[in-house]
């Protein structure tokens, strides 16, 4: 096998491979002695076939085989030698003439192709002990507790029915039929939905309409959508509803005790508190680490400055263009919405690209130094986390994951990165800073958290549901 560099320009490699015709010849015979003993071909003993007629037999077809073994297995070895790490996969390309062809698969002819990859280029990894995060810590307070038990005993609020007329905080029971110009759209009907009045769980109007009905009423409801609705199709449009109510029922005493506790399946009151309390200091403590993570990688964009593979800095910015505009097309918005235009606002991702590949590759390199393992276990953890975002699919979405390396590739990544954050924050200066929730919570300026994108939305129905707002599309690109 002959291999000879054809390019080295920058982080762009081309290679020419040549492999003898000599040396498929051997590979061939060696194929077709070893397929002697196995086929069995009429008037011929076992074994006792002449090399020249499995030759003709089956040449054409073992040595597709050897040609495509040599594809397969040549180009990692081939680029490993020569102490390289190609950024992705390498494209290999051979020669288009049928001609040219026939005569390798004949043994007539060398077997050439070529080999187009960027180069990871070499990085030196640099001291870290020098960098200082500030980690924002905030003591959850009781009365945030408190607040969030109430929320909890309302959407477990048992109901009563009642005779008479609907009013506020009592829930109905109705089925609807949603209309726009006299026709029914998509997903604005439904049977026996439960609302609260005052809940705002629809969208503006509908609810305060229906104070005042009695079970067995039936009525037409006219809203109009938001113009900010989440569903263009439907945004700034007046819509009837016929609805039919039955059943009003008045809603029982708010208390938190020890049987609120025992509906939720727990032992007591101080058990819920204490579930509760865990999973706000969870939620912000998740915050105070994303603050954190964004020093430490603020840091270390500004420690290194190598040029990053384009290719893989393309793939990364059509991943998260095509996240921005799938979220302002979602919302109904613009990028004058957002105060920008179109190319500033591809300039102003094409960096956060080449942040990210960059960030990537000497998080990498840094986890690969420090012996950062994934185990399987934490692999397991990670899929059944994911497939628990699709209800209803999730043998569907195990088994895409468990046949799709590329797939569970995508799993394994933040994992990976989470543990080299871990490592460096072990290195790092840091230092606690007690805050406000409110100094918490305020967002900086420039979000760049690496984030995958791994939940696709469930499907909902459009009305008269009230749709959370897209994110704001710098967000979704964190």
């Amino acid at each position: 096998m002959q291999v000879t560099e054809t390019l080295n320009e920058g982080l762009k490699r081309e290679i020419q491979v040549v492999v003898p015709a000599k040396d498929l010849e051997a590979r061939l015979m060696e194929r077709l002695e070893d397929a002697k003993g196995k086929v069995r071909i009429n008037g011929f003993r076992p074994g006792k076939v002449p090399m020249q007629h499995m030759r003709k037999m089956y040449g054409k077809a073992v040595m597709a085989e050897v040609v495509n073994d040599i594809l397969s297995n040549s180009t990692g070895s081939i680029i490993s030698e020569r102490g390289e790490k190609a950024a992705m996969q390498p494209e290999v390309t051979m020669t288009e003439d049928e001609k040219e062809a026939e005569k390798v698969l004949a043994g007539e002819a060398d077997f050439s192709f070529q080999i187009a990859y960027e180069v990871i280029p070499p990085i030196e990894i640099q001291a870290v002990d020098t960098i200082k995060v500030t980690r924002e810590v905030y003591d959850v307070e009781d009365a945030e507790i408190e607040e969030q038990m109430l929320r909890i005993a309302e959407s477990a609020r048992s109901f009563t029915p009642k005779k008479g007329k609907a009013e506020d905080g009592d829930r109905v029971t109705l089925d609807y039929v949603g209309k726009i110009d006299g026709e029914p759209f998509e997903g604005g009907a439904d049977d026996g939905a439960n609302l609260v009045i005052g809940s705002k769980q629809f969208i503006p109007g509908f609810e305060e309409q229906l104070v005042g009905a009695k079970a067995g009423d039936e009525k037409t409801i006219t809203v109009t959508f938001p113009a900010e609705y989440q569903a263009a199709h439907l945004a700034g449009k007046e819509a009837t509803f016929d609805v039919k109510i039955s059943e009003v029922s008045k809603p029982e005493a708010l208390e938190l005790n020890d049987e609120l506790a025992k509906n939720l399946g727990l032992d007591s009151i101080d058990k819920l508190r204490e579930i509760v309390k865990g999973q706000i200091e969870s939620q912000y403590g998740a915050l105070t680490r994303q603050k954190v993570k964004r020093q430490l990688l603020d840091a270390l964009d500004g420690a290194y400055s190598f040029e990053a593979p384009s290719k893989l800095v393309e793939a990364e910015f059509q991943n998260i263009w095509n996240q921005v505009t799938n979220d302002l097309e979602k919302a109904g918005r613009g990028f004058e919405d957002e105060d920008t235009t179109e190319d500033e606002a591809r300039a102003e991702y094409q960096r956060l690209a080449e942040r990210r590949v960059r960030l990537g590759l000497v998080l990498a390199e840094i986890g690969e130094q420090a012996g950062v393992q994934i185990t399987d276990e934490e692999m397991q953890r990670a899929l059944i986390e994911t497939v628990r975002h699709y209800p209803g699919q999730e043998k569907e979405i195990y088994d895409y994951y468990r046949s799709n390396p590329q797939a569970l590739a995508t799993l394994r990544a933040p994992l990976f990165e989470e543990k080299v954050v871990d490592h460096l924050l072990g290195q790092v200066e840091v230092t606690d800073k007690k805050v406000s929730k409110e100094e918490l919570l305020a967002d900086d300026e420039d979000e760049t958290a690496e984030k995958p994108a791994k939940k696709a939305p469930a499907k909902k129905k459009a009305a008269p549901k009230k749709k959370a707002a897209a994110k704001d599309a710098e967000e979704s690109a964190d």
